[in-house]
């Protein structure tokens, strides 16, 4: 689950990490040279926010200190904020890192709480949970503010009384908060207790996310306020649904029980990242990931069917077991090693792949986290300067490449073809240099056409002294693709350029791709392990992205009016509900994926693309 980057000799590649880190929420763990946690972080925006530690100037003494300390990093990305403070708490609580001031106890987190009243219970805020108090609690929450605002917003909606029961015993006349219309006045009895009672129920099933209507009611008085020109009334009813939203936002971090393994697995330019989460007592405790090596016929499920039985099992130590191991798709061998994990832990183990809810959740998150290590292992200085010598060696190049760029064509139907130009370096990605084209004055679906233009252009501005020069170009696509290429380049004169083709091979399988030499026509296949293969399915796979993304942005710029209305599948009514819902397209943009899919209309794929759209991943 950790996204982690380690520092090369002359201390830690802040730039390279920063290259590849994701703007999502979640928790950061800086650590030393003998891999201790110096300290325990979340952030809203993971990026910006690890970002900050690496100014020029402008950063306090300590936090000097704790810089200059740092050798590597690890985060873990959270569903939204709110979860990644939850497990900032906790792992705060359980590794204790030196810069961390305040170590938060889990009695510190505020909870609201029904008491055991037989007719007329109360609804308060407490801090802290104790086994004495007979009723229900509801919690924790991150925010005692945020639960304090609600508690108001509960107690106008449903009029739930708040006072103590020594106060509610002694009352003979309402008070102050039935004149405000705040309490029903059980005290003296102005409310029976079927009605009290159904008030109660209502209350509590919205605390537990099961009852969407008062926020219905909320949004329907705001659209009356807002067409009524009354505007602050509007914004008061758009702030206590935030608030009300806030409470019973669904945290898969923190959770109501479960001891389980969830594992999760991302595959990309030959590389495989396996990542799992430590989840007990319903809690995140700890992460690792591993980078098997893998034979590329092997499936995700025989991949973690492998891993699986080595990670409990092949060590000289026994690990600690979990009542479930929870892995994405069903493995060969599972009941199996189900009861080979119940004989080792002496009680019931199961490995489930077919889970809801939480357990849903928690598999999402680290598929979630599994992408995001992969991109920063890719990214790493290391990774990348291992494979440029393993493809100085295949191409038997006279030095190092430096500069590589790679180009390819997209469109839909021959529709606003457009063309794409990434540019790797010792670095990896360098997408300042990256360049889309608009192909004009070519037959739809001509990507030869499409090529050649795009080659001229690039290259004559080149050769004009406009534009830096490559030490090796790949073009997507087989021998056709390729010779138009050379065509370009003797037309130009280039002849000390390496200009190779990367072609799908007869299954179209990644690790099965040819590759051929436009200068000997020569057809190679490299084996599916080697770093240099890897290298050029990373630069060929940003290539088709990059070229997927332009032709997208392109072809849906002249409908696309406001941010939603260019998402696919969200129509009108969709957008309206949204709006309705959240209040505005910020609202919208800090909401996570569960919280958009409790929207009318908006299925859990849909509010994923919505996520992703409005992320820009």
């Amino acid at each position: 689950m950790p996204t982690r980057s380690d520092a090369p000799a002359g201390g830690f590649d802040s730039k390279t990490f920063l290259k590849k880190l994701t703007e999502r929420p979640g928790v950061y763990r800086m650590l030393d040279a003998a891999g201790e946690v110096l300290y325990v972080g979340k952030a809203r925006n993971l990026k910006k926010r690890v970002a900050s530690y690496f100014r020029t100037s402008g950063l306090a003494p300590k936090t000097e200190a704790l810089v200059s300390r740092i050798q590597a990093i690890e985060v873990t990305i959270t569903g939204s904020e709110t979860e990644a403070l939850l497990l900032e708490q906790n792992l705060i609580k359980s590794l204790r890192p030196p810069y961390n001031i305040l170590l938060r106890d889990d009695k510190s987190y505020p909870y609201i709480f029904l008491s055991g009243h037989q007719d007329y219970p109360s609804l308060t805020f407490r801090r802290g949970r104790t086994k004495k108090a007979q009723g229900t609690w509801f919690g924790p929450f991150p925010s005692s503010g945020a639960v304090k605002e609600s508690l108001n917003v509960l107690q106008k909606v449903f009029r739930i009384r708040n006072c103590t029961e020594s106060f509610f015993r002694n009352r003979t006349r309402p008070c102050l908060q039935y004149q405000i219309n705040r309490c029903t006045a059980p005290c003296v009895e102005y409310i029976s207790p079927e009605d009290y009672q159904r008030d109660v129920r209502h209350a509590a099933m919205f605390l537990e996310g099961k009852n969407p209507a008062i926020i219905n009611d909320l949004m329907q008085e705001m659209e009356v306020a807002s067409q009524n020109l009354q505007f602050e009334k509007a914004a008061a009813c758009r702030d206590q649904i935030n608030h009300l939203r806030h409470v019973q936002e669904q945290q898969s971090v923190h959770g109501e029980g479960g001891d389980a393994d969830v594992v999760a697995l991302a595959q990309d330019a030959g590389v495989v990242c396996i990542v799992v989460i430590i989840v007990r007592g319903g809690r995140v405790l700890g992460t690792k990931d591993y980078f098997p090596r893998y034979s590329i016929e092997q499936s995700e499920a025989e991949l973690l069917s492998a891993f699986l039985g080595q990670f409990y099992f092949g060590g000289s130590t026994q690990r600690e077991l979990p009542r479930e191991v929870l892995v994405p798709v069903e493995i060969e061998g599972s009941e199996l090693l189900s009861q080979a994990l119940t004989e080792a832990a002496g009680r019931d183990t199961r490995v489930r792949h077919s889970v809801r809810g939480e357990r849903r959740r928690w598999l999402e998150l680290a598929a979630t986290n599994a992408k995001q290590t992969l991109l920063t292992h890719l990214a790493s200085k290391e990774t990348v300067y291992r494979r440029l010598l393993a493809l100085r060696d295949l191409l038997r190049l006279a030095e190092t490449p430096s500069r590589m760029e790679c180009f390819d064509i997209s469109h839909s139907h021959g529709e606003h073809t457009v063309a794409s130009c990434v540019v790797f370096d010792e670095n990896g990605p360098l997408k300042s240099d990256y360049r889309l084209y608009n192909i004009e004055g070519e037959t739809a679906g001509d990507d030869y056409g499409a090529m050649r233009q795009v080659l001229t252009r690039r290259y004559k501005r080149m050769m004009a002294g406009d534009g830096k020069r490559p030490d090796l170009v790949f073009i997507d696509g087989g021998k056709g693709q390729l010779n138009v290429a050379r065509e370009v380049f003797d037309s130009l004169g280039i002849d000390d350029i390496p200009l190779i083709g990367v072609a799908k091979g007869v299954t179209r399988r990644a690790g099965m791709e040819q590759l051929i030499d436009a200068l000997t026509g020569d057809v190679f296949r490299v084996p599916a392990d080697s770093p240099a293969l890897h290298l050029i399915q990373h630069i060929r796979d940003e290539s088709h992205r990059f070229a997927i993304t332009g032709h997208r942005k392109g072809r849906d710029k002249k409908r696309r009016q406001s941010t939603l209305e260019g998402i696919d599948g969200v129509g009108a009514k969709r957008r309206r509900e949204l709006i309705r819902y959240f209040g505005g397209i910020q609202e919208i943009r800090k909401a996570g994926v569960d919280e958009i899919a409790k929207v009318k209309g908006i299925s859990k794929s849909l509010a994923e693309s919505i996520y992703a759209a409005l992320h820009d991943e």
